[in-house]
């Protein structure tokens, strides 16, 4: 993933703060189990609201413990511990993702990023093969998303929609298959749309003078209106605002602090800062 889904610390109860904390922490000591130490290093905080998201889902968070830090031994920490398999689904996703973004860099990133990117890449392969065989149903979704994302890139009039589609699916079908309420499905069908088209649009904002600079797709290239630009940024603001509705339906009752403070407040100042340098760069 991008590393978007922040949160707003500053606004957290300290108690909240922690708990976040802890299930980050709970995260990056199941990747090193599951798959190596070096695997810590590809968590984000994107697989951190994955697991909360998982845990919440199934009710599955039985409490926290104090332990040494899986990465740093010399420091304490604390781990949200978990009844179920949320850690190892956003474990999963988290490698199995990171392989998929390598592969597609491969295609977009000059000779010697390639050369870095090649040399790290088995290790990942061998990551996302074990992650893949354990839940083939993550895999395939990514896979998927990525076949669909490289072409709708070679269209010569890809649009937003188009371009932003397989990202918003591919997390709209990962989020309702955790489920077998129908209704909860469509509620998180919808939330994982909105929620992945959000992602999309907004890093293609970010990486917007990188991509022009090296001549790689991006849909924003085309556009360079200010009316436009206003456009995008509506296009945004709705995205989150559907999410928000779509969340208000879901019955979770742990971490429900942090998902508010998430989208309420930790994504819209991301967005924030990411659209005043795109505006900034683009008002003419």
């Amino acid at each position: 993933m991008f590393g978007y889904l922040q949160i707003q610390k500053s606004e957290l109860l300290v108690r909240e703060y922690e708990a976040y904390k802890s299930v980050y922490c709970g995260l990056c000591r199941q990747m090193g189990r599951d798959y190596s130490h070096l695997a810590r290093l590809i968590l984000s905080y994107d697989c951190t609201f994955y697991a909360m998201l998982l845990m919440a889902l199934s009710k599955s968070c039985s409490g926290f413990e104090s332990g040494r830090c899986a990465f740093n031994p010399l420091k304490k920490c604390k781990y949200a511990l978990c009844t179920g398999d949320a850690y190892s689904k956003a474990s999963a996703f988290s490698v199995i993702s990171a392989y998929y973004k390598l592969e597609d860099d491969l295609n977009d990133e000059g000779f010697f990023k390639k050369l870095m990117i090649r040399a790290v890449l088995p290790f990942f392969s061998h990551w996302r093969k074990k992650a893949a065989k354990k839940y083939p149903e993550t895999d395939d979704y990514l896979r998927d998303m990525t076949e669909k994302q490289t072409n709708a890139e070679m269209l010569n009039d890809c649009s937003l929609d188009q371009a932003a589609h397989p990202t918003a699916q591919m997390l709209s079908s990962l989020f309702s298959s955790e489920v077998s309420d129908e209704a909860q499905k469509r509620v998180l069908s919808e939330f994982g749309y909105q929620l992945g088209r959000w992602i999309y649009l907004l890093d293609a904002a970010d990486d917007y003078e990188k991509d022009k600079k090296r001549g790689r797709f991006n849909p924003y290239v085309s556009l360079s209106k200010k009316e436009d630009i206003n456009r995008l940024e509506s296009s945004l603001n709705q995205c989150l605002a559907r999410a928000y509705d779509a969340y208000g339906l879901t019955d979770f009752k742990d971490f429900r602090g942090i998902f508010d403070n998430l989208l309420l407040l930790g994504l819209p100042t991301v967005q924030n800062k990411i659209t005043d340098r795109f505006n900034g760069g683009n008002n003419e």
